[in-house]
């Protein structure tokens, strides 16, 4: 074997090869990109119909606790920046949104198991259960990361 197939350069180094796994990070302008769709999704569940746009951001700042005008400008696609801090704080209250919405179906579908008695939603619940649960421990996950 000559010297080129064991990493040996002609000069006498040794050649390595490092495969370093890096996290993918994400940049402020990233960050803001993705809170601004999570901000629009927010709003859009929160609004209680035309014309509600304002009350659904003053009740997400109340429940909380995100400044109005950052949502605002999030929403609008003025913001072309966020900070990391800030982020979490929105992703966590996408995800207690979420969870809200999964117990909101998981108690319908208990309302309409009670008035169709010979209707089987188990496997619905068990996912809609299911499916609360995920989003509790992202939620939690997402708490102690912040």
């Amino acid at each position: 074997m000559t010297k080129q197939e064991h990493g040996v350069t002609s000069m006498g180094r040794r050649e390595t090869k490092h495969y370093v796994q890096q996290e993918k990070k994400m940049s402020s302008v990233d960050m803001a990109g993705e809170a601004s769709g999570f901000v629009r999704r927010m709003v859009e569940n929160e609004t209680r119909g035309w014309g509600d746009m304002d009350n659904a951001l003053t009740r997400l700042e109340a429940k909380y606790g995100l400044p109005f005008w950052t949502l605002q400008n999030l929403r609008t696609g003025r913001a072309k920046t966020v900070e990391a801090s800030m982020f979490n704080r929105i992703k966590i209250a996408f995800v207690d949104q979420c969870r809200r919405h999964a117990e909101r179906l998981l108690h319908e579908a208990e309302m309409a198991k009670v008035g169709n008695p010979n209707v089987d939603l188990a496997d619905i619940e068990n996912q809609i259960r299911a499916l609360a649960a995920k989003l509790a421990a992202a939620k939690g996950n997402q708490e102690r990361a912040a």
